[in-house]
């Protein structure tokens, strides 16, 4: 026996964190804040050992979630050519009533787990932040005009997942551009 087969040789890491993380995303879309690990596992195709030991435990997975999306909403943001856009490309993936209450029911697990709530706010100071850059080219939109128009998106998204008319898409374009010509409006 020679020392090279006495050394283990690390395999190469398949299942991506990106792949089982988009998994979960899918999976709170569609079962809402009572999924388990097998959900996400069975969704990203591996068993639930891969997913443990990448993550622990569901909450480890929400952590990676959260942290991973707040690095989303900046280059969603970023990339948008506009105010609008912007905020489209956050609230597009919950045009849908069910997706949204199961959005949202997972949410209201997360802000009441002290560690996933920092990460929700850590998520929308950096979705306010990059907005911000986009409403300096709005005439007459106030200096927080960033904080109103994200408030402004998730109260309509929350308000239009409980009755639901029509797209959200639809939904936050006619509120958001309501308020953009007003400020113009007035500026």
């Amino acid at each position: 026996m020679n020392c090279a087969s006495l050394i283990a040789v690390a395999r190469p890491r398949t299942i991506t964190d990106e792949r089982l993380l988009s998994a979960l995303g899918a999976v709170i879309s569609t079962h809402g804040p009572g999924f388990t690990v097998a959900d996400v596992a069975a969704e990203a195709g591996v068993s639930v050992g891969t997913v443990s030991q990448r993550f622990g435990s569901k909450h480890g997975l929400l952590k990676a979630l959260s942290q991973a999306a707040v690095g989303q909403v900046r280059a969603q943001v970023r990339d948008a050519p506009d105010v609008l856009g912007a905020i489209l490309a956050v609230y597009r993936g919950l045009d849908d009533p069910s997706t949204a209450a199961n959005n949202l029911g997972q949410l209201a697990i997360d802000l009441a787990d002290p560690e996933l709530r920092e990460l929700l706010g850590e998520f929308f100071a950096a979705f306010e932040a990059e907005l911000a850059v986009h409403t300096r080219t709005v005439a007459g939109a106030p200096p927080q005009a960033a904080r109103i128009l994200v408030s402004l998106a998730n109260g309509t998204a929350i308000a239009w997942s409980v009755r639901p008319a029509g797209s959200l898409v639809d939904r936050i374009t006619e509120d958001v551009t309501a308020v953009l010509e007003g400020w113009q409006d007035n500026g």
